[in-house]
């Protein structure tokens, strides 16, 4: 009777070790495919860019600024994709986000433009693929965090530390500086006056 008892007890440490084992690998496979994901829409994100540029600047003759935007975010895109380094995905993404709402407000101040359907619809593939890199930056943070934090509680902690995993980065950012704090001002509440 206790032979089985200790059977059934190293079966149970051993389901225990393989499926934590399985729980890491698939964690570090999910976080190397939503790098990949991240690419993937730099990548289309750097094909749409230069027609968007093509097709506005017929519209927009009186905005030079918007044009060297364009091409400067179309050249992080590219750098991004070439590099795979978090912080050149980061700039990139930050690049194409403060890009649309400038488009809007000029495309939303001229009736013309905003009439357009090329325009408009270009708009929408940039806001689209804007929201698709932010979707994949954040489903790379959270499979980050869910690896790292498996990897320091106990008893996961045992098994990392027997077959070696190492903490994953996920996005580089800066853990101090002024966009982890919160101003005065943005603790006021919001008022609307319409």
């Amino acid at each position: 009777m206790p032979f089985i008892i200790l059977l059934v007890v190293i079966a149970l440490i051993a389901l225990y070790l393989i499926s934590t084992y399985n729980t890491f690998q698939s964690l570090k496979t999910q976080i190397v495919a939503s790098i990949q994901e991240i690419g993937n829409q730099l990548k289309r994100q750097s094909s749409l860019i230069p027609n968007l540029e093509a097709s506005v600047k017929g519209y927009m003759g009186q905005e030079k600024g918007i044009f060297q935007m364009l091409t400067d975010a179309r050249t992080l895109a590219a750098k991004a994709q070439s590099s795979n380094n978090p912080n050149d995905i980061n700039k990139a993404i930050d690049k194409v986000q403060s890009l649309v709402p400038a488009i809007n407000v000029l495309v939303e101040s001229n009736p013309q433009l905003k009439a357009d359907a090329t325009v408009t619809k270009f708009m929408d593939e940039l806001t689209d693929t804007a929201d698709k890199l932010m979707y994949a930056r954040r489903s790379l943070i959270d499979l980050s965090q869910s690896y790292n934090q498996k990897r320091v509680m106990f008893p996961s902690n045992l098994i990392a530390n027997m077959f070696g995993f190492q903490e994953e980065k996920g996005l580089g950012v800066a853990l101090t500086g002024e966009h982890v704090e919160v101003s005065s001002d943005e603790m006021k509440d919001v008022k609307v006056n319409l």
